[in-house]
């Protein structure tokens, strides 16, 4: 992947310098600006013609919702909001904002966030080629998805199938098949349908297995499959209770607030 050009807007400098640090261990990401304010972001994006946004929501002059407003939501480049605030996630969901960083986060929130961003950038940059150079009478052939994007247990074309230690046998499940992955003690549990499959694993090892886009923990022992979330409900403890097409009812805890908008964006 070329190297990407990011803007960081941010009227903290310490907070800027925090992010400018963990964008430098990336050789993908190319820091191109940092705006300390709404007016000198939009001028800053429009000028630099950034293909990623770390956009702060409190800033002077133009928050950074009057950032998007001015610049079009069309037009914006991936946005990823970083704020201290969670009020705004469903706001966030409705600019289109691909992730939403919550103050403070960790360096492995972070870096999941960031191989959101590359996977959206490639497939932005391909529907960008697409339009470009358009061949109607040459045959196609499907993408070739990256290396670093395949979970472990893609298999070629197929669906991806994940190998499954079981009662003394391997079991394959199919990943669009899993309602949701609980832990239980020093197994995990993953739920398909009627059935439940009991592997000996970390819930941080299977997590790192998943697309973010499609599986998200929303509990310290919970990871949900997104296209089997049926409905949202908050509660007012800040929890959200997370019902699934079966009517399973789990609960995207406090700690897990800013996996909201991931839940949130369409699929």
């Amino acid at each position: 992947m070329n190297r990407a050009k990011v803007l960081i807007v941010e009227d903290e400098r310490l907070a800027a310098n925090a992010l400018h640090r963990l964008l430098l261990r990336d050789p993908e990401m190319q820091v191109v600006g940092i705006s300390a304010d709404g007016k000198t972001a939009i001028r800053d994006i429009q000028q630099l013609q950034p293909e990623i946004v770390f956009l702060d929501i409190q800033i002077p002059e133009v928050d950074g919702f009057g950032v998007i407003e001015t610049i079009g939501v069309d037009n914006m480049p991936i946005v990823i909001f970083v704020t201290a605030y969670d009020q705004y996630t469903l706001r966030a969901f409705e600019v289109q904002a691909l992730d939403y960083l919550l103050k403070p986060f960790d360096d492995s929130r972070f870096f999941a966030t960031l191989n959101r961003i590359k996977r959206e950038l490639l497939v932005r940059r391909d529907r960008a080629t697409s339009l470009r150079f358009q061949y109607p009478e040459r045959p196609t052939f499907p993408a070739v998805t990256p290396a670093w994007q395949r979970p472990a247990f893609f298999i070629s074309d197929m669906r991806p199938r994940l190998p499954i230690k079981s009662g003394g046998k391997v079991m394959f499940v199919h990943l669009e098949e899993i309602d949701y992955i609980e832990a239980a003690g020093n197994y995990i549990k993953l739920h398909v349908g009627p059935h439940e499959f009991l592997t000996r694993e970390t819930m941080n090892a299977f997590e790192a297995k998943l697309s973010i886009s499609e599986f998200v923990r929303i509990h310290r022992s919970v990871i949900v499959n997104r296209k089997r979330i049926k409905e949202l409900k908050p509660w007012f403890t800040g929890e959200y209770a997370v019902i699934l097409d079966s009517g399973k009812e789990l609960t995207l805890s406090r700690g897990y607030r800013d996996k909201l908008s991931i839940l949130l964006t369409a699929q």
